[in-house]
């Protein structure tokens, strides 16, 4: 087997010769946390694509062009005098022992996964204060995905009580914003347009929360989905020698019905 210590090691090495400023390569040495950062998301997300396509054999590059991002950073803040990898490691490593009492520590084992959970939160938040984010919502990424970050604010707030009690008020709360939304269509005023759109989608990732669904992997799901049956409106078409745009949405709607039967047999 793979020995990791070493083949971290070379990483390391590797990613301190990239961003030598003398031999490295150019662009590498040119980058900085702002420019990179785009990147270590691109990267999480090719690693839950994998996951989601349950393609096993790409999963290890997949974590491999992720940790590049983490070893990345980490030779950035060591050339700035921050911090190194071991610092990264030993955080995660003192994170990990210290929300985990009941692994590492004198705590019972015998509790439920919602109890650890809680439990979770509850360090969490004493780690929060430690750091003086004293608000509610202090300590949200910004740099999270618009829903998962409005799903988390949600949780945030419900748990002082700023929250509906059930989905039917949520639902009401989503025809009122349709109707605004609609309103500010008629209006013309985008700027207005956009802010009301912003209202629906929050009010959607709510509605999301309440049924315990995840709105990310809810539309990531979707949007599988519409690939898959407009790829089957494109063979559809092209068994007949034509492409979309030399059909019309009449009959591409009835070739999406036809493949959605198809699916649902």
């Amino acid at each position: 087997m793979t020995d990791a210590r070493n083949e971290t090691e070379r990483l390391i090495a590797i990613m301190a010769a990239l961003r030598d400023p003398a031999t490295g390569c150019p662009w590498d040495v040119e980058q900085d946390f702002a420019s990179i950062a785009p990147y270590t998301i691109e990267e999480a997300h090719e690693v839950a694509d994998a996951i989601a396509r349950q393609a096993w054999d790409e999963l290890p590059g997949e974590l491999g062009d992720l940790l590049l991002q983490v070893v990345f950073h980490a030779q950035m803040a060591s050339e700035a005098g921050m911090f190194g990898f071991a610092d990264v490691a030993r955080a995660i490593s003192d994170k990990l022992v210290a929300r985990h009492p009941h692994v590492f520590g004198d705590e019972s084992r015998d509790k439920s996964a919602q109890q650890q959970v809680r439990d979770w939160e509850a360090i969490k938040a004493q780690e929060r204060a430690a750091k003086a984010e004293r608000g509610t919502l202090d300590g949200v990424a910004l740099g999270l995905p618009a829903l998962t970050r409005a799903v988390k604010l949600q949780n945030r707030a419900a748990r002082v009580g700023f929250d509906w009690p059930a989905t039917d008020q949520v639902l009401d709360k989503l025809a009122e914003e349709t109707a605004e939304l609609v309103a500010a269509r008629d209006s013309g005023d985008k700027a207005h347009l956009a802010e009301e759109m912003g209202d629906l989608l929050f009010v959607v990732a709510n509605l999301a929360r309440h049924l315990d669904i995840d709105p990310e992997e809810a539309l990531r799901a979707a949007n599988a989905k519409f690939t898959r049956r407009f790829r089957a409106i494109e063979s559809a078409l092209a068994a007949q020698g034509r492409r979309p745009d030399q059909s019309d949405l009449a009959e591409m709607d009835a070739l999406w019905d036809a493949a959605k039967a198809a699916e649902r047999a």
